[in-house]
């Protein structure tokens, strides 16, 4: 029967020790996996152990289940999340679900299932947790006395229109209570699902209080799959700019990540295909691949394109100074050195082709007005 082998390890390996993705027989067989993004799953680096899963000779380790999707719902205390990073452009955010099940070997946010115990590969896109009080909770934060409105962002670290928030509509509640409060707010998806809420989306804009932008890592249906397999497919993320911005709702394009050798070839092809369905804003972000999503971009990397594996690698230390990754505030997004610029001029080239970023939306706070009273300071007397 499979067993599984325990070895220990200090719970939190230095900057310079590879993590759990280097311990042999982390790997998953491929049905097991089949439909999911990454190829192993290795325990959390936060976990004092790391599990091995062996054959004991029996070959029973081939019965093992197929690694299918759970939801836990999870009881959260506040959901507006706030952050000082110098080099974003909003200071709070929204995250309804953890972890995600578009399953994208590349997500800079699998790191963050450690801090539950659990693994940044397989565990990321299939145990996920979602906060179905979120919108109770967004009410009662807007209404605080010392709430001050600025734009808050969704989708910056897990898609919050991922295939459960149809049964759980987590985001659409979000967005109610948006829209009832008056406050804007910009959101990033890969997934067609969000045109399910133009009712809403269409009354924001008309006041200027929203603006959505679809992530297009590829056009090659193809290579979409491989590197995204449960997001929408490159097809519909266009078709929802174009649904999206029939109905005034202004929509812009993510082309991220742009990964070297790989999907960077389609920049121009992405903007194009964009602008022509409606897009009038753009940005990209360069592959980052902090922690633990190194080594599972370099096992899928090793698993679908073997003749480009050194190529590839390559590339990025090029664009990281030597390293893998650098998380240097003010490169880490867009990188450094000639085929980092190289990269950066080729977008502002095509944007300014077609037209893209002449204009940008700078969304409104004059309407807000808590849909809650306010709690009053009594007085003594």
């Amino acid at each position: 029967m499979a067993h599984s082998s325990v070895l220990r390890r200090p719970p939190v390996p230095a900057p310079s020790v590879a993590p759990a993705g280097e311990f042999l027989g982390t790997g998953v067989d491929r049905e097991r996996r089949r439909g999911r993004g990454t190829l192993s799953n290795a325990s959390g680096r936060y976990e004092p152990t790391a599990r091995i899963a062996f054959d004991d000779g029996w070959q029973s380790i081939e019965e093992l289940p197929v690694f299918e999707t759970t939801v836990t719902e999870e009881k959260a205390r506040k959901i507006i999340t706030r952050n000082d990073s110098p080099d974003i452009g909003f200071d709070r955010s929204i995250n309804p679900y953890r972890g995600c099940e578009h399953g994208c070997v590349y997500c800079f946010a699998r790191p963050t299932h450690s801090y539950m115990g659990l693994s940044a590969g397989l565990d990321f896109e299939t145990k996920l947790f979602a906060k179905p009080d979120a919108p109770e909770l967004l009410e009662r934060e807007l209404s605080a006395p010392n709430y001050s409105p600025r734009v808050i962002a969704i989708g910056t670290n897990t898609d919050p229109y991922q295939p459960i928030e149809r049964k759980y509509e987590i985001m659409r509640g979000i967005l109610e209570v948006l829209d009832r409060a008056g406050h804007p707010v910009g959101i990033v998806t890969k997934s067609a699902l969000v045109t399910r809420d133009i009712d809403i989306l269409a009354r924001m804009a008309r006041r200027g209080l929203v603006k959505v932008a679809l992530s297009v890592t590829s056009l090659d249906g193809k290579l979409a799959r491989t590197m995204e397999p449960r997001a929408a497919t490159p097809a519909r993320r266009i078709e929802a700019i174009r649904r999206l911005s029939e109905a005034g709702i202004p929509t812009s394009v993510m082309v991220a990540p742009v990964v070297p050798a790989i999907n960077d070839a389609e920049i121009e092809r992405i903007l194009d295909a964009a602008y022509a369905a409606g897009a009038r804003e753009a940005g990209y972000v360069l592959l980052r691949l902090p922690l633990e999503v190194r080594d599972l971009f370099r096992e899928w990397v090793m698993e679908n394109f073997p003749d480009r594996y050194r190529h590839v690698f390559k590339l990025i230390r090029d664009m990281r100074g030597g390293k893998d990754y650098d998380a240097k505030w003010g490169e880490r997004m867009i990188g450094s050195g000639p085929i980092a610029w190289m990269i950066g001029r080729r977008f502002e080239a095509a944007c300014e082709r077609l037209g893209l970023n002449r204009r940008k939306l700078k969304l409104t706070t004059e309407h807000f007005a808590p849909t809650k009273k306010r709690p009053q300071q009594l007085t003594l007397f």
